[in-house]
């Protein structure tokens, strides 16, 4: 018999509305598993265990009472350390937010709060989305529960590592250039990066404005589904959210698939992706086939620009959101001095050198006389990705790609070279510029047994599609 901790959100909604097991069972048995594993690793910062154990009570006592709850009342979930929750100390991964309690909650937080999900605990990450591996958080380093010698991929790394290990039965991640997509990559779970705006990202802690997406790490595709179900829809916080009606996501899920074509980019299928991962690509083309999908070769030449294109206005955007670091409204403090000298041991004591990388970069490109030659410039470019896509999606209604050209490496494999961490993220970052949306399934496992994604790609707005073919091809 399954533990109730590797029980799909969907099994345990079952249960839970059955009467076979309680809220308080399966809150339980999520923190006891957290008790066993966190030891080796490391994917919460911070554990909820008694505001998850009275909420859980109370979402007990009120179907007893024969009240009306929501379908996911009582599924226990972590949520990454970005998003801010009123009395819970959220830090962003980050040393200068450390004992940050925020006063009012995110629209995501209150929208699953409202469903009566229940908050098990804030997960680690790099900080402020900085980073693919999890391993520059000051809260210390992530490891993967498939081979603790390896990342869990970042930088929503406890998220992954959590929702693999039973840590709560979802995660809400945060995607930047891949943050979602990675560590479902590398743990082999189910990561969705939703279309830019279609879940609201007030009371998110900004890395790069124009990219930044909400969406949920799980072990199901039609788990991401009955999530985004509850996170997805306009908020009058957030004037990205357009008032756009959300489908019924699990409508036309179990729809089949033949007849579709799939876009197989060139860009994404040559130098530099490991053998392992394009044997595993391989074997996921041909179960598209047998499922009825014809695949067409292509091309989005822009592909080559998209990591300096992504860089250049992301860190840009950074540069300006983490200026309100300062020690003086919130955040780590220093003694009184100067303001001058104040403003520099506060940032320089609490920002890590990843941190202190992509200011000093985004300050340099949004600087008088580089401005021009890069912000506009890559903004220029950011146009010609988005045209490569919509011409795409003349010819074919998704496409496919490895979501990492590698598998999980090694923890402390990249530390010392920060332009390959970044280029870890080739085949990701191409897609927050355009901002629509892709979704990272399990496509296999390598002969050393660890996970490959792969990344299905759809226009904007087109989840439904991302979930209809995501779950035909992981029954499959």
């Amino acid at each position: 018999m399954k533990e109730l901790y590797d029980l799909t959100v969907k099994d345990a909604s079952k249960m839970l509305t059955a009467g076979e097991i309680t809220a308080r069972e399966l809150v339980d048995a999520c923190l006891d598993r957290i008790s066993e594993m966190e030891p080796a690793i490391n994917a919460f910062i911070t554990i909820c265990a008694k505001q998850a154990r009275e909420h859980a009570i109370q979402v007990d006592q009120r179907r007893a009472q024969g009240k009306t709850l929501h379908p996911l009342a009582g599924i226990p979930y972590s949520l990454k350390d970005v998003y801010v929750t009123e009395g819970i100390q959220t830090t962003a991964g980050s040393k200068i937010l450390e004992g940050y309690v925020p006063p009012y909650d995110a629209t995501v937080f209150k929208r699953l709060k409202d469903a009566d999900c229940i908050l098990i605990g804030k997960t680690n990450c790099d900080p402020y989305g900085f980073g693919s591996s999890t391993e520059h958080s000051a809260f210390g380093v992530t490891k993967n529960p498939v081979d603790t010698s390896r990342v869990p991929g970042g930088s929503s790394g406890g998220s992954g590592a959590a929702v693999q290990y039973g840590g709560g039965l979802f995660s809400i991640g945060e995607d930047t250039g891949g943050s979602i997509r990675c560590p479902a990559s590398f743990c082999g779970v189910v990561g969705l990066k939703p279309t830019y705006g279609r879940v609201s990202r007030y009371g998110s802690i900004a890395y790069a404005s124009s990219y930044d997406s909400v969406g949920p790490i799980t072990k199901t595709v039609e788990d991401a589904a009955l999530v985004m179900s509850v996170i997805a829809g306009t908020d009058p916080n957030d004037a990205t959210t357009p008032d756009q009606p959300v489908p019924n996501y699990q409508k036309t899920i179990s729809d089949p698939i033949n007849g579709r074509t799939v876009g197989i980019p060139k860009e994404y299928f040559g130098e530099g992706v490991s053998k392992d991962v394009l044997d595993v690509l391989e074997s996921a083309k041909e179960r598209l086939q047998k499922l009825g999908c014809t695949l067409k070769e292509m091309s989005l030449p822009y592909t080559e620009y998209a990591i300096a294109t992504y860089y250049i206005i992301g860190l840009s955007e950074a540069s300006s959101n983490l200026a309100r670091y300062d020690g003086v409204r919130f955040g780590l403090e220093s003694d009184p001095a100067p303001w001058k000298e104040y403003y520099t041991k506060v940032r320089g004591e609490g920002f890590s050198d990843e941190e202190k990388r992509r200011i000093m970069i985004g300050t340099f490109t949004l600087s008088s006389g580089y401005q021009d030659q890069y912000y506009k410039r890559a903004q220029e470019v950011r146009q010609l990705l988005r045209q490569d896509f919509e011409r795409a999606f003349r010819e074919v209604d998704v496409i496919i790609t490895p979501t990492m050209p590698m598998t999980a490496f090694k923890i402390g494999d990249k530390t010392d070279d920060p332009l390959q961490m970044w280029l870890a993220d080739a085949f990701t970052v191409s897609i927050n510029p355009v901002g629509i949306p892709a979704l990272s399934v399990p496509a296999g496992n390598t002969p050393e047994g660890l996970p490959v994604g792969m990344q299905i790609i759809a226009p904007h707005f087109k989840e439904e599609l991302l979930f209809n073919f995501g779950h035909q091809f992981q029954t499959a």
